[in-house]
């Protein structure tokens, strides 16, 4: 792998680790199997580079679609809470929405941002190459968003957000508006997906139509080699851990699509997505049966 594909890994693991951030929210926290991402994240991309490619400041662009996603999680949390629709569905009825809505918002399949200012080149312009800057902008942006979520669920709200989702009657009966906690703490992980968004079409010069598709499965991914790389109770411990989970998945990618004696390509992204899950999943069961026969 070359220094400039290393640090290409890094760039879209640190955004990608506030992907994991959310799904951690809403899979872990909230046991809420939100499918909203695939949508939030591409609408994250939309808001901004729409907004960008008209003239507005592209930390105010970065901020509305951040807002952006945060709506997103929030109608899924209502369709859900108010409506009484299972949560994956609600889930899958946003993310079906959110395609055509970012289709409407970009007003084409795609918006480059190829000329056009964005939080990197405003933040550090033509002080360090491409390769350098990016990954320190996130790597900066990634750990106050970790510390902030840190912060938030050792707080009063953010405990009652926590049992919620570890057992919502027992969290009523201690008098925790749990509709409320699902609500919020949808809001909060969607917004976490669609800053991921907006700082990746920034990054990669422009928003795509096709950029969400299989977000879902890398933040799970993210998660799940984070738990297993770092396996922690505290929360401090598992949004760190879900961050290293990010990056190290896009390093296997790397390495994967890098490695001319596998033959594979970039168009076998997906593929090698889905088996690299496939992979961590069951690794926990063969080393369980490994320790049986061992013993």
């Amino acid at each position: 792998m070359t220094f400039y594909s290393f640090m290409g890994a890094l760039e879209i693991g640190l955004i990608f680790g506030l992907v994991a951030l959310g799904v951690l929210i809403s899979f872990r926290i909230l046991n809420f199997p939100d499918l909203t991402v695939d949508g939030s994240f591409p609408l994250g991309g939309a808001v901004a580079a729409t907004l960008i490619s008209t003239g507005k400041d592209p930390f105010l662009a970065t901020f509305i679609a951040t807002l952006a996603g945060a709506l997103s999680g929030f109608a899924t949390g209502w369709l859900n809470v108010r409506l009484k629709i299972m949560d994956l569905l609600a889930g899958i009825l946003m993310m079906t929405a959110l395609y055509s809505i970012n289709l409407r918002i970009m007003g084409k399949p795609n918006v480059p941002l190829i000329l056009e200012p964005t939080v990197f080149t405003v933040l550090m312009p033509g002080i360090w190459a491409d390769y350098i800057e990016k990954p320190l902008i996130l790597l900066v942006v990634v750990l106050i968003a970790k510390f902030i979520l840190d912060w938030y669920f050792a707080s009063e709200r953010g405990l009652a957000m926590r049992a919620t989702g570890a057992n919502p009657r027992m969290a009523s009966a201690q008098g925790v508006a749990t509709s409320w906690a699902k609500l919020v703490g949808l809001a909060i992980s969607n917004a976490l997906v669609a800053l991921g968004g907006a700082l990746f079409a920034q990054s990669q010069g422009g928003s795509d139509i096709s950029m969400g598709i299989g977000t879902i499965v890398i933040g799970l991914a993210a998660v799940i080699i984070g738990e297993s790389v770092l396996p922690a109770r505290r929360i401090l411990w598992a949004t760190l851990a879900v961050i290293i989970g990010a990056v190290l998945y896009r390093f296997f990618i790397a390495l994967a699509l890098n490695s001319s004696w596998i033959g594979l390509q970039s168009q076998d992204l997906n593929l090698i997505a889905s088996v690299l899950v496939i992979l961590v999943l069951v690794f926990p069961l063969l080393k369980r049966r490994l320790k049986s026969l061992a013993q």
